[in-house]
């Protein structure tokens, strides 16, 4: 048990690439779990690592697991600070910018928030600023948090505000508010201006353009000053209770994601470049359908 233990503390992670039936991820898991309960002293309130949970929810040993048998381990999960490995600078971060998989580790984040990143400018056009924002927001909440990073809390309080339509005066004061309640040393931001400027780095943009009640258009280009849809008559206003139009409220709004911002942002990964490249790469060259997309159909 010494010598196999000399294996974590030299911190070989080989296993996490091999197959799950292999002997060798057997025994990296059993590895892993022992140098987290070791390291965090518990065995029931622990980060599932696997590829569903990303370290987001607690688990026991057990449950942990079978997660990491029957999902796989994150692979991109690189640095285990979540489980006691010593935390190294944001810049070891930046340094691995172009191996680790960030997007996987952080897709919840672009799902989850609403904003407009133009508000600040296009923080997300660094590969290295972003990789920064990525080590700063893995902080522990405040010294001695094991549930939330500085990011996942972040993530939490701005969507109770896009939930609950606050103002960005009374987000500001909530922020305020819950810096003095947590302890000394906390990494929640003191305004609305920092968190955004945090998350910005992490989304990507989206338009918001006025549509049709019946889907037959969009309120763009040469129908953008139309006031009604020339092929149903309907308003492009949002009708009230009293029955009157709200001018300048929209009936409909469809959202639209630019797909070149989310391209750029997959493919500033080796490993997700080479995946997102693989079918056109190893076309069949011996007149045999080996793959389905070797098939022109």
């Amino acid at each position: 048990m010494v010598g196999f233990w000399g294996i974590v503390s030299e911190m070989d992670k080989s296993w996490m690439h091999s197959d799950r039936r292999s002997k060798a991820y057997e025994l990296g898991v059993e590895a892993f779990l022992n140098f987290s309960v070791e390291n965090l002293l518990t065995t029931t309130h622990i980060r599932c690592p696997c590829v569903k949970c990303v370290n987001l929810k607690l688990f026991g040993v057990g449950i942990i697991r079978d997660h990491l048998y029957f999902n796989g381990v994150d692979q991109s999960y690189k640095n285990w600070t979540f489980h006691g490995e010593p935390w190294e600078a944001a810049t070891n971060a930046s340094r691995n910018v172009e191996k680790d998989d960030d997007h996987s580790r952080y897709s919840f984040v672009s799902e989850e928030i609403e904003m407009d990143d133009n508000d600040f400018g296009d923080f997300g056009s660094d590969p290295y600023e972003f990789a920064n924002v990525i080590g700063d927001g893995d902080q522990p909440l405040y010294p001695g948090c094991r549930k939330y990073t500085k990011l996942s809390a972040l993530v939490k309080l701005y969507n109770l505000k896009a939930k609950y339509g606050m103002s960005d005066v009374c987000f500001t004061q909530l922020l305020i508010l819950q810096g003095d309640l947590l302890l000394e040393g906390n990494t929640i931001p003191a305004s609305m201006y920092e968190a955004k400027k945090t998350l910005c780095a992490l989304g990507l943009s989206y338009e918001k353009m006025h549509a049709c009640p019946n889907d037959c258009i969009l309120y763009r280009k040469e129908y953008e000053d139309l006031t009604h849809c020339p092929n149903c008559g309907i308003s492009r206003w949002k009708e009230g209770k009293d029955s009157i139009l709200k001018e300048g409220v929209p009936a409909k709004v469809v959202w639209y994601f630019p797909p070149i911002p989310r391209f750029k942002r997959m493919f500033r990964s080796h490993e997700t470049a080479k995946s997102l490249t693989w079918h056109a790469a190893r076309k069949s060259i011996d007149g045999y359908m080996s793959h389905p997309a070797d098939s022109p159909s």
